[in-house]
């Protein structure tokens, strides 16, 4: 019987995981693991034994994944990592995200520059996904700000959602065997075309198991005063599909920016999502009054949920794996700011709590129930 909330907490300077009861009235916290070591993706994998995976990227010795057999209280390398085959000619710069596969010993991991790995034996070995990594369009991909990522996976039976920046999004129906663009509606705001085949900036994509059809994204959006070529392209940040990725439309009216980086869905029903707006200049929230926002109808409408944050004067910004819900019955939700707090909104928001106050900046927050 599930009993325990745990945190994957991957900062700039190391992993974290905190835990605790499923009254959520204390986390302890443990770490750093892979110490001044910059951690981008962490996964736990609740098949069986639960497992916690996360990527240690060192520019000097290389890229790591780490697991843990005993929920975070120690880590070791896997046996081997993601690598290019060496007459490929790219090499790798980060590992961005990494998510369970079709069976109990089946990883996928996304990284930079933007590829996809698959394990068939929980990171053991790992070889190289060619449908989408030796595709077509994969040489005429550029980095965003943050790099040329594959930064979101999102798998349901034989259809995988992939989220790339600046590439867009990739969706396989024949499970990973081939890829082919799903951008119909997805703009691009720096772009001359208002909406290319592939070259948007996606930001994150987020699904619900019970309705896989239905899909959410956050987009590079704030270009509603753009007065270069194409024209303004106002409400393209934050979109919805029903119809399995093939066809985007946008969610944004409502909202005070359509720029931001997270997206997450409820874990009990499809209809409610969250979002946090930043200026997309500053990155941080308008008016220096951080809030996340919430829609209990798919979109059509958000409320501000801003109780118990900071007022004024707050400049941090929640990347695009630094948001996570736990799947409680009362669900809480949690997210990490590069200025190295964690909040936890209960009730699905309603009222916030500080959790952790001066963690390394926060690249990416995992929960689980266990």
């Amino acid at each position: 019987m599930a009993n325990k909330v745990v945190l994957c907490i991957g900062t700039k300077k190391g992993l974290f995981v905190a835990e605790a009861a499923k009254a959520r009235g204390r986390f302890s916290l443990r770490g750093p693991f892979g110490q001044g070591v910059s951690v981008y993706s962490a996964l736990l994998d609740t098949r069986g034994t639960p497992r916690l995976y996360a990527s240690s990227c060192n520019a000097f010795f290389g890229m790591k994944v780490l697991c843990s057999t005993d929920l975070g209280k120690s880590f070791k390398e896997t046996p081997s990592a993601p690598a290019f085959p060496k007459e490929d000619g790219r090499a790798l710069a980060n590992i961005w995200s990494l998510e369970t596969g079709a069976d109990k010993n089946e990883l996928l991991c996304g990284v930079e520059p933007a590829a996809l790995f698959r394990s068939g034996d929980r990171g053991k070995t790992w070889e190289l996904v060619p449908g989408i990594s030796n595709h077509p369009h994969a040489r005429q991909w550029n980095p965003g700000n943050g790099g040329l990522c594959m930064h979101t996976i999102v798998r349901y039976g034989n259809r995988v959602h992939l989220g790339i920046s600046t590439g867009g999004h990739y969706l396989s129906e024949d499970g990973g065997n081939t890829f082919q663009a799903s951008n119909r509606g997805v703009g691009a705001g720096f772009a001359p075309d208002p909406f290319p085949e592939f070259g948007q900036c996606v930001h994150k994509i987020a699904a619900h198991k019970d309705a896989p059809g239905r899909l959410y994204m956050q987009n590079h959006g704030g270009w509603g005063e753009w007065d270069g070529p194409g024209g303004r392209r106002p409400d393209i940040g934050v979109l919805r599909s029903d119809d399995y990725g093939h066809t985007w439309r946008s969610i944004a009216r409502g909202l005070p920016s359509d720029f931001g980086f997270p997206i997450v869905v409820h874990p009990h029903n499809p209809d409610v999502v969250y979002v946090m707006p930043l200026h997309p200049m500053t990155r941080t929230s308008p008016g220096a009054s951080p809030a996340v926002w919430r829609s209990e109808n798919g979109g059509d409408s958000w409320r501000r949920l801003a109780k118990g944050l900071p007022k004024k004067e707050s400049y941090f910004t929640v990347l695009r794996d630094a948001m996570d819900i736990d799947e409680l019955g009362s669900p809480a939700l949690y997210f990490g700011t590069t200025t190295g707090q964690l909040w936890m909104g209960r009730d699905g928001g309603e009222t916030w709590e500080r959790v952790f106050d001066s963690l390394p900046p926060i690249h990416c927050v995992k929960v689980a129930v266990v």
